[in-house]
């Protein structure tokens, strides 16, 4: 029996009509091929002399650049085509790739500096597909018509997406819909809470292994060989002054470095909702602005770190199904006050269940032992060695492990109250995961030796979104089996001997 008849797609000026990429972008693919033509119009005028001749042939390799970039963009066009996307490259053979739009999970607008200049923007495609090479790019198209694009692609998907026929009509016409929602909007203050983030305050040390890693790669290039490395290092062994004055400033840029990193990623971030779909906007001199469909959103991770923690700051991520590259494109807020991200996460997902139940204290012992006891048999084999300089310090890291542990211990819980499963767990990096009840798809519960010596056991949820699975990790074992009972009750309860223990006390 057939179902009711699909609307006929709202017209749209793309249908059937082939586009080009904007002439513009023949200005930047030169410059951008650059990098990868330097080391050898180098090598071409160095071997040359910097004669006549060797500016000649580096004149040419220039000019070829430049005739590929033109054909590539005089043979390639994009059409949408009833509900499907055809891209088509035409230069010796012909190859046309079809995305469907039902396919389209999100649409990413991007725009470099380069790209700001002229008034350009990159269309990337988020197809679930699980790979770059399996999405569409559109490299590069101006920035109106991305966005008159990205409203068309989006809303000509199958009834469904969270699109209505209105919608789709007024992204086609390019009539302004209702207002958008505005969920969040980082101020310029914030960035004080980047430095926070250990990713933003290692990145002078990044980039002196960055350094490093090209002069090892390319030092021969310019004349720098092994013997010339091995008297620059004994120069600086011999001069410890200046090694400890450079580590001291590589430790002061530290702040500053990710205040910038920060900035230079997350500068007047904003998140909106649109037609179905929440626009994550971000970017000091990379402007990325990210699609994702609410319909698919199943939960939220707020994550922070030990530092981050203390000063009750926090990032927010979706869990979507079908991301591809969820580690980005999934953020919602940067590093932001605990209390503005839960506001968010309530507004955009629901909000976050609480209180968490606390875990058994044998999960308290377990994390002890691990944080203390492989230091002190390094310090016990060490003494035994007669080697007490190792002996000491192998005792610094049992020491701090104590607190770390009880920290670690306090960071467990898990909770549900009716519409929405938390989970939560570690210590440097304390993620709790908020997932909705209908995106379980099924449970995996394990029990190590050790685990089962301490009646204990680790309570796996599965999500057909984000890292597709949330652990309660070291829960008790009547604890473990109650809670997921009492998520899905018709799931678990037919394979209890007896009905699971009534839920412990809330942290």
């Amino acid at each position: 029996m057939s179902g009711p008849a699909r609307p006929a797609p709202a017209p749209s000026p793309y249908d059937g009509r082939p586009c080009r990429l904007s002439p513009r972008v023949l200005l930047i693919d030169p410059i951008r091929t650059l990098p990868s033509l330097l080391l050898p119009l180098a090598g071409v005028l160095l071997a040359g002399g910097f004669s006549p001749r060797s500016f000649g042939w580096a004149a040419i390799g220039v000019a070829g650049a430049v005739v590929y970039a033109v054909v590539r963009w005089a043979t390639f066009t994009y059409r949408v085509h009833g509900d499907r996307l055809e891209l088509i490259r035409a230069f010796v053979g012909r190859s046309v790739r079809t995305i469907p739009l039902d396919r389209i999970r999100g649409v990413d607008v991007t725009a470099s500096p380069l790209h700001r200049l002229l008034g350009l923007a990159v269309l990337k495609l988020d197809t679930g597909a699980g790979g770059d090479e399996q999405e569409g790019v559109l490299d590069a198209v101006t920035a109106g018509e991305a966005e008159t694009l990205r409203g068309v692609l989006l809303a000509r998907r199958a009834p469904g997406a969270g699109i209505t026929t209105e919608a789709a009509a007024r992204a086609t016409a390019g009539v302004t819909g209702p207002p958008e929602r505005l969920h969040a909007r980082v101020p310029p203050s914030w960035l004080r809470y980047g430095p926070l983030s250990g990713a933003y305050l290692l990145t002078p040390f990044a980039l002196v292994a960055g350094a490093a890693g090209f002069v090892l790669q390319w030092g021969e290039e310019f004349g720098l060989t092994g013997r010339t490395a091995r008297r620059a290092a004994g120069w600086v062994w011999e001069h410890p002054t200046l090694l400890f004055a450079v580590v001291v400033l590589l430790v002061l840029a530290m702040p500053v470095a990710g205040g910038l990193t920060y900035a230079i990623f997350n500068w007047n971030f904003t998140l909106r909702s649109r037609e179905g779909y929440l626009v994550a906007e971000r970017g000091l001199l990379t402007r990325r602005a990210v699609s994702l469909e609410r319909r698919r959103i199943r939960g939220y991770e707020l994550a922070d770190g030990l530092v981050e923690r203390w000063a009750g700051v926090v990032r927010l991520w979706a869990l979507v199904t079908g991301l591809g590259d969820s580690a980005t494109r999934g953020q919602l807020l940067p590093v932001t006050p605990r209390v503005y991200a839960e506001r968010v996460a309530a507004e955009v997902a629901g909000p976050v269940p609480g209180p968490l139940r606390a875990h058994p204290r044998p999960a308290l012992r377990r994390r002890l032992f691990r944080a203390v006891a492989p230091w002190l048999v390094v310090a016990a084999v060490a003494l035994a060695l007669g080697w007490r300089v190792v002996a000491v310090a192998a005792l610094v890291p049992a020491v701090l492990g104590v607190p770390l542990a009880f920290d670690r211990y306090r960071s467990l819980g898990h909770g549900y109250d009716g519409l929405r499963l938390s989970v939560r767990s570690g210590s440097l990096r304390r993620a709790q995961a908020v997932v909705e009840r209908p995106a379980l798809v099924g449970w995996r519960i394990r029990q190590t030796v050790f685990q089962r010596r301490s009646g204990l056991v680790t309570v796996v949820a599965g999500v057909g979104a984000g890292s597709g699975g949330y652990a309660a990790v070291d829960a008790g074992e009547d604890q473990g089996v109650a809670f997921a009972a009492e998520v899905t009750p018709d799931w678990i309860t037919p394979f209890l001997a007896r009905p699971p223990s009534s839920r412990p006390p809330a942290s």
